[in-house]
C-alpha cells in the first residue's frame, strides 16, 4: 500500500508551494538551444564577487575537512566593529531567509497572527503558513507598505509583523519618521522584523538605517544579508540584529554550523572592501537610471525603486513577454505570485547587460504592436 504522504505533513506544509527562483541560464539554454544569454532575474551583482572575498575563499579551502566556527566569532566581532552592534545581538544565518524562518519558528505557535504587506516578499507568507499561523495580509498603498493601515490591523493577538525596506518586488521604501510612528503605535508585546536586504542600495537619506533604532524599540529585529551588495549570493550568509534576549532564543534554535567556512570568512573579507561596496552601489544607481531612461523612451511605465531592480508593468499579462524576452536570451522574474500579473522585475545589471535587455524589450514590443 502506498504512503500517502501529503497526510502525514503538518498542515501549513501541506498547503505550501515551493519557493520559486529565478530560472538558471543553464535551464534556459538547454531548453531553446541558445547561449550567451543574460540574467536579470534575482537581484544579484552583476560585478562579480570582490577580490578580498575570493582570496579570503581561496585560503580556507585546505580547512573543508574541519566543521567551522558553530558561533561565527570572527564575522560577529567584525560586523560588531562595522555596524556598531554588540556581539550579543548577531544571529548568523545561511542568508537572510534562514534567519526570517527562524524568527517565525521561535516565536509562532499555530494560529497567532502575522502581519505583512501585499506586494510584499513571499518568504513572509511561507513561514508563517508553514507553522499555519494566521496571516494578515495588509494591502498596499501605492505598491509599497502602507504602516498606518499595518498598525491599525494589528491587535492583542499579533504576535509579529514583518517589514521590508526597500521592499523586494516593488522597491519601495518608507523614510524613518514613518518607521518611527509604526513602531510607536504597535505594541511592544509585538515583535517587528525589518527586513534590509538593499538596505546598501538606497540613495535617499530620509529611509532608516534599522540598526540604529535597535536601542530604542526592544521588540525589533533587523536582517541582513550579503547576497546582494555585498556579491556573495552563492555563499549564503546573513545575519540578525536584535536585543540580547531576542538574540539568544534566536541562537538556541538555531542550527549548528548552520554558515560555511567559506561563507564566514568572505563576509569577514568583503566588510574591509568598501571600494567593491561603493562601485556596486554606483554601478546600480547609474544603471537604474539608464533603464528609467530606455523604458521611458519605450513609454513603459515602472515603479521608482530603492534596491538593484524594478518592477515593470505591462498593459496584460506580462507572461507573454516574459517568454519573448526568454526566447531572446533575457531571463527576468514574473511577479504574478505577488498579485502583480501585468508586472515583471528586472534586476539592474552592467550597462551592457542593461541596454541588452532594453534591445531585446523594444523587438519583443514591436511584436506585441504587430500582432
Amino acid at each position: 500500500m502506498a504512503c500517502d504522504a501529503i497526510q502525514l505533513a503538518v498542515p501549513g506544509v501541506q498547503g505550501l508551494h515551493p519557493y520559486q527562483p529565478g530560472k538558471p541560464i543553464e535551464e534556459l539554454e538547454r531548453e531553446l538551444g541558445i547561449s550567451q544569454s543574460i540574467k536579470l532575474a534575482s537581484n544579484e551583482n552583476p560585478l562579480g564577487p570582490s577580490q578580498l572575498a575570493l582570496d579570503a575563499v581561496q585560503q580556507s579551502l585546505r580547512e573543508l575537512t574541519l566543521y567551522p566556527d558553530a558561533m561565527g566569532y570572527r564575522l560577529k566581532q567584525k560586523l560588531s566593529a562595522v555596524y556598531g552592534v554588540s556581539a550579543e545581538q548577531l544571529t548568523l544565518g545561511n542568508g537572510s531567509n534562514d534567519l526570517l524562518d527562524m524568527v517565525a519558528r521561535v516565536f509562532l505557535n499555530p494560529g497567532d497572527e502575522v502581519i505583512y504587506s501585499a506586494h510584499a516578499f513571499i518568504v513572509y507568507k511561507l513561514v508563517s503558513q508553514a507553522i499555519n499561523a494566521k496571516a494578515v495580509e495588509v494591502p498596499a498603498k501605492e505598491y509599497g507598505h502602507d504602516l498606518e493601515a499595518m498598525a491599525a490591523a494589528a491587535s492583542a493577538s499579533t504576535k509579529l509583523i514583518f517589514l521590508a525596506n526597500p521592499n523586494n518586488p516593488t522597491g519601495t521604501g518608507f523614510t524613518a519618521q514613518q518607521l518611527k510612528q509604526f513602531m510607536s503605535a504597535v505594541a511592544s508585546t509585538t515583535l517587528v522584523v525589518l527586513d534590509e536586504a538593499y538596505t546598501e542600495y538606497v540613495d535617499d537619506d530620509s529611509l532608516p538605517d534599522g540598526l540604529d533604532l535597535l536601542a530604542e524599540y526592544p521588540n525589533l529585529i533587523v536582517t541582513r544579508t550579503f547576497s546582494k551588495a555585498w556579491g556573495l549570493a552563492g555563499l549564503r550568509v546573513g545575519f540578525a540584529a536584535a536585543s540580547p534576549e531576542i538574540t539568544d532564543l534566536l541562537n538556541r534554535l538555531r542550527q549548528p554550523f548552520n554558515v560555511n567556512i567559506p561563507a564566514l570568512v568572505a563576509a569577514e573579507a568583503v566588510l574591509d572592501d568598501q571600494e567593491y561596496l561603493a562601485r556596486s552601489v554606483e554601478v546600480n544607481r547609474t544603471g537604474l537610471q539608464q533603464l528609467y531612461k530606455g523604458l521611458d523612451q519605450l513609454h513603459v511605465n515602472y515603479i521608482q525603486s530603492h534596491g538593484n531592480f524594478i518592477a515593470v508593468e505591462f498593459k496584460s499579462d506580462a507572461m507573454s513577454v516574459y517568454d519573448a524576452l526568454l526566447r531572446r536570451g533575457v531571463i527576468v522574474r514574473p511577479v504574478g505570485i505577488y498579485s502583480m500579473p501585468n508586472h515583471l522585475r528586472v534586476s539592474i545589471g552592467t550597462e551592457s547587460e542593461n541596454r541588452r535587455f532594453l534591445d531585446a524589450l523594444t523587438e519583443v514590443l514591436a511584436e506585441v504592436l504587430v500582432e
